[in-house]
Formats: structure tokens, sequence, C-alpha cells
């Protein structure tokens, strides 16, 4: 079967970790019973996102992949519905500590970690204080309905990972995300431009795109953040076939299939005329190739 559903989450996060997976379980089994096949949820759905402030205590939230309650409670839904579960944790793996997603197929196995690449820093958004970069590079799992890449927020903003992962064989790029309100403009609506980079993402790489965000009115110490939801899901030519609202819960479905995805990106021509010799400018950080 070449059909696929896709599925993204969309949910608020209270300060308690078991409520939350709850949260996160009925909604998933809501997914599934809409008949999605791979299911996205938010990112670091387990509490509020607490990089809103520098808080030394909050890195004690970090835990081993190794026996980590979450993952095992979703790799027994994963299995009990038969869907791919990439699942967002704050990983800690000997001294350093990752803004992780494990990839969980629809059997219950973990396939792989894939761990954030790019970390932002700024008002609301503190995320160097808490993660290092990440180490595992862009890669991507073939899972039982389909082969997927995933993008961890921030990862979102940069063409280059979206394009490593189609050109790895990525059929769908999934991108959990904690985005809202900027603290020092809290009017600044970022959302529309949020949307569209990762729509042009889809487009580019003729492939669809699935983005589940997090709502609700955070409050830190003192950072207050206002999370705008806009969960969507993009079809191959960036057009959005599935939206949510800004607030409130929602779960949202679109479907695929995956030979024609595969006849249209081959007969496109995009990655026949690719021309890699010449991108060596993107490979520095001034952009002047080396001599």
């Amino acid at each position: 079967m070449t059909q696929v559903r896709l599925a993204a989450v969309q949910m608020a996060m209270g300060d308690d970790t078991e409520s939350n997976v709850a949260t996160a379980d009925r909604l998933v089994r809501a997914a599934a019973r809409e008949g999605a096949q791979i299911i996205l949820l938010p990112e670091l759905f387990e509490g509020p996102y607490f990089c809103k402030d520098q808080l030394p205590h909050l890195l004690g939230r970090a835990r081993p992949l190794t026996g980590h309650p979450t993952l095992a409670h979703f790799s027994a839904l994963a299995a009990e519905l038969g869907v791919v579960l990439p699942i967002s944790v704050y990983e800690l793996a000997g001294q350093a500590r990752f803004n992780s997603v494990v990839v969980i197929d629809a059997d219950g196995a973990e396939l792989g970690c894939y761990r954030k690449s790019h970390i932002p820093d700024g008002p609301g958004y503190n995320e160097k204080y808490y993660f290092s970069p990440g180490d595992t590079g862009f890669t991507v799992w073939k899972t039982a309905h389909g082969t997927i890449g995933v993008g961890i927020c921030w990862d979102q903003w940069f063409p280059e990972a979206a394009r490593a992962m189609a050109l790895q064989g990525a059929e769908v790029l999934l991108y959990p995300t904690a985005i809202g309100s900027e603290p020092p403009d809290p009017q600044w609506d970022s959302s529309g431009h949020w949307r569209r980079v990762m729509q042009g993402h889809a487009g580019a790489n003729l492939v669809p795109v699935v983005a589940a965000n997090r709502v609700g009115r955070e409050v830190g110490s003192p950072t207050e953040i206002t999370f705008y939801g806009s969960s969507f899901i993009a079809d191959p030519t960036g057009a959005l076939v599935a939206t949510a609202e800004r607030e409130g819960e929602a779960v949202i479905t679109a479907d695929f299939d995956r030979a024609s995805l595969s006849a249209q990106r081959a007969t496109w021509g995009l990655f026949r005329d690719r021309r890699p010799d010449l991108y060596g400018a993107i490979t520095t950080l001034d952009g002047h190739t080396p001599r």
C-alpha cells in the first residue's frame, strides 16, 4: 500500500507530566481513529516550554533515553495502534543535554534518535542554556508507513536541513515545534512567516510537510509566551491542505499517495538539475568558498 494518512496533534501543556502524557495519548488515539498512520506531537510536550527563562533547576528535567517512561508509554501505544510516533524529549547523555526526537515505528520499536541541530538563543527562547547542538546530523527513517525526516522547531527555518533529508529519501518532513509570541514585542506575530518557510520546504523538495505546535499562555519566571498553534499540513507544492486554529486542541489529517509523489519528484527534475558543485558558499559562515 502506498497510501499514507498524516496527522498533526496540537495541544496545551501544564506542569504535570503525567497529565500531559495522558492528553497526548488521548489525541494520538483520536488521530488513529481517523485513520492516521504517522502522527506528530508538538516539541517537548511533556511539560511547559521551560526555555522561557534561564533557571538552573530546570536542567534537571533532562533524562536518559534508556528507561525513559514517556518513550516506553508511546512505544506501547504505537504498537497497540500500529502507528508511527516521533516523540520529543529532553535528553540527558553523559554530561550533555539535547533536544531530541526518538522515532517509534508501528511495531513499537525505537528506530533511532535525532538531536536538534540548530539551537536558538533570544528573549523567551533561551535554548542554548539548556541544549547542546545536536551531533546526529540530518537523517531519515524507513518506517512501516513511509520514509520520514524529522527537524525540530528552529531547524524548520533552514532549507539546508530540509534538502538534506529529502536527498536521503524522506517522503515527508515532520517538524514538532514550540513557537508563539516574542517577549520583547508581544504584538509581533510570526505565524505567517513560520508557515510560509516550511511551505517553501515542501514545494522546493516536492514532499509533504507536517508541523505540530503547542497552544496556550505559559508564564515563566518572569517571561511569558502565548503559543499560537496554527499547526498545519502542506502538500508537495507547498499548499496548505489541513490547518488548525490559533487556540485549542486539534487533530488534523491529510492523505497522500507515496508512489504518486515519488513519480512527481522524478519527473519534475528538481533533484536532477541540482548543481552541488556550485554550492560551496553554503558550507561556509561568511559566504565565501575557501581558496
